[in-house]
């Protein structure tokens, strides 16, 4: 049986919304080689959103969430990112001229840093050795402005129920129901959280596996060491079937190998997403594996990955 590997028809966006926003979710995916010929791997391509990240898919349920509950009414929003769900703001806010302030730490790869100032959010640099939670702990106090709508992608379930409503929906939809294993990182946790809520509901039987970085001082970005980390309010851990530790060099190893040998330019994150999914590719006799890759390789040419390669 044949998977595909275009957009699916997915749940609609308002047609009332700028049409950028009406690109978001609807992610084709996309068969990688696998080490085990009776295991297909597949990943769903979340750097061809219009923000070029799966949190695309969170920041738009949240804004979306907040103007219809009237908590955003003739506020400023504000929230804590490494990076992706900050583009992710600041691509849907200008859209919808909506203010933004993002807290991130002041070591977030310059093009980050670029990118947020030309979608025009205020950006306010919290200590690099704070890392995300730092920036939360700033995003915090500064929200206690009543300016300020504090979006809190970390304990917002509006963030997990993006991926339960369409991230899910159209995996199941891709694959006809055949996924027999998912794998996600660990970061705010919402995609794993709701994408594996959504897929055990219709299959029961579903593997769902998370990985996290293996050390708390780690290169990959996005994620979480949720031993040593502020752990996000949306984190079920009961949801993982099993959990995989991905080192740095082995994240950093398969981001090059995706550009050079399969044409796949993406973050470290995917890095990590696709070492993880041929580790249990290989510990199981046959399956289906869908996994996420989150976004694209670009804003993260200055970093180690690519330094000097």
């Amino acid at each position: 049986m044949e998977i595909s590997a275009t957009r699916p028809a997915g749940t609609p966006v308002s047609q009332e919304l700028p049409a950028i926003i009406q690109q978001i979710g609807n992610t084709p995916l996309i068969r990688l080689e696998s080490p085990n010929p009776d295991v297909e791997i597949f990943t769903k391509a979340e750097w061809l959103n219009p923000g070029g990240s799966v949190k695309d898919r969170a920041a738009l349920s949240i804004i979306m969430e907040a103007i219809s509950s009237g908590r955003l009414e003739g506020k400023e929003l504000i929230d804590a990112s490494s990076g992706n769900t900050a583009i992710a703001y600041a691509m849907i806010c200008a859209a919808l001229r909506i203010p933004l302030t993002i807290c991130i730490p002041e070591n977030a790869s310059r093009e980050r840093l670029q990118m947020l100032r030309a979608y025009g959010a205020n950006l306010v640099l919290t200590d690099r050795m704070e890392g995300t939670d730092g920036a939360i702990e700033v995003a915090t106090e500064m929200a206690m402005d009543p300016k300020y709508f504090y979006a809190d992608q970390y304990n917002n379930d509006a963030n997990w129920m993006a991926h339960y409503t369409t991230t899910a929906s159209e995996i199941l939809e891709q694959t006809r129901g055949r996924i027999t294993h998912f794998i996600s990182g660990l970061g705010t946790s919402g995609t794993f959280v709701g994408t594996s809520r959504r897929l055990r509901e219709e299959i029961p039987d579903i593997s769902t596996i998370s990985f996290q970085p293996s050390s708390p001082f780690h290169g990959i970005e996005g994620l979480k060491h949720m031993e040593t980390a502020i752990v996000p309010g949306i984190y079920d851990p009961s949801l993982a079937d099993s959990h995989i530790m991905v080192n740095t060099n082995s994240a950093f190893e398969t981001t090059r190998d995706l550009a050079r040998n399969h044409g796949l330019f993406v973050g470290t994150s995917s890095g990590a997403a696709y070492f993880a999914s041929k580790v249990v590719a290989e510990s199981i006799e046959k399956g289906v594996i869908v996994t996420i890759f989150p976004d694209r390789g670009e804003r993260y040419l200055s970093e180690p990955v690519w330094r000097g390669k």
